[in-house]
């Protein structure tokens, strides 16, 4: 139920679908007499909003933060696995083209075949099924092992958790596939405005030993907080994922799947 809920919320809760929501209902109502007012300061609003999130820097101040709360490790020597999060393929297309499409996520599953050379004995895990409401032919799972087979990543290496639909599903049903044992360290591999969420979820999970490899980075820092937007739909873009996480840390965090509203190193 959670599941279906967060989705639904997700859609109805998006900036770009709320301000586009504002304009059409607007100018439906502007067409009425006593409600000609409220409608045109509907438009106005809904417009003016699309331009300050489609071409303002708002949408970087909104990430970043998000993106730079854990750094990589010093080091990445005596890891004991390497955990990957779904969200870089995309199954609707790897289901119906019969090979593996990626999302703009993709960096979790490329820059997990440098760190499978580097730790040439750690396990990879990597958890995903179908994050969507509507089931496809295939599954995260199945266009990622397909991708680690060309990458030169030997099967038995490889645990593939493919029932997961959320954060907390990922960490809860992985962590029954794997078996952690106590002393063991594991790498946690998404992008990087997900970091604190998926951190905060593995700790509160049951999860120890859990480093965080940020990838995916959307802004090279505090330089971008300035930076606007040439295209307003990238603006946008960013704006809805970056708004998204943060109604995800506090849900989480409300309902006890996270160890704190913002999680920190």
């Amino acid at each position: 139920m959670f599941f279906y809920v967060a989705k639904l919320g997700g859609f109805l809760l998006q900036p770009s679908n709320v301000l586009v929501g504002f304009v059409l209902f607007g100018l439906l109502i502007s067409a009425r007499g006593r409600w000609a007012r409220a409608g045109r300061r509907l438009i106005w609003a809904g417009a003016l909003g699309l331009a300050v999130c489609g071409f303002s820097p708002a949408a970087n101040w909104l990430i970043q933060s998000l993106e730079d709360r854990f750094a990589k490790p010093d080091t990445l020597e005596g890891f004991d696995g390497i955990i990957v999060l779904g969200g870089a393929v995309d199954t609707i297309v790897t289901g119906g083209r019969g090979d593996t499409a990626l999302t703009m996520s993709a960096e979790r599953i490329t820059i997990t075949a440098r760190l499978a050379e580097q730790l040439p004995e750690a396990l990879i895990v990597h958890t995903g099924g179908q994050g969507i409401i509507v089931s496809q032919q295939a599954t995260e799972a199945e266009g990622a092992a397909r991708l680690f087979a060309d990458f030169g990543i030997s099967p038995d290496r490889v645990i593939l958790e493919d029932a997961s639909k959320n954060t907390w599903e990922n960490a809860v049903l992985a962590k029954e596939l794997v078996r952690p044992e106590p002393g063991q360290t594991w790498l946690l591999v998404t992008s990087a405005y997900h970091m604190p969420r998926a951190m905060g979820v593995f700790e509160k999970a049951g999860w120890t030993g859990v480093a965080a490899y940020p990838v995916d980075y959307r802004t090279r820092g505090k330089e971008d907080r300035m930076l606007g937007f040439g295209g307003a739909s990238k603006g946008l873009r960013r704006f809805d994922v970056a708004f998204r996480e943060w109604v995800g840390l506090t849900v989480y965090w409300m309902i006890g799947r996270s160890t704190a509203f913002f999680p920190a190193p």
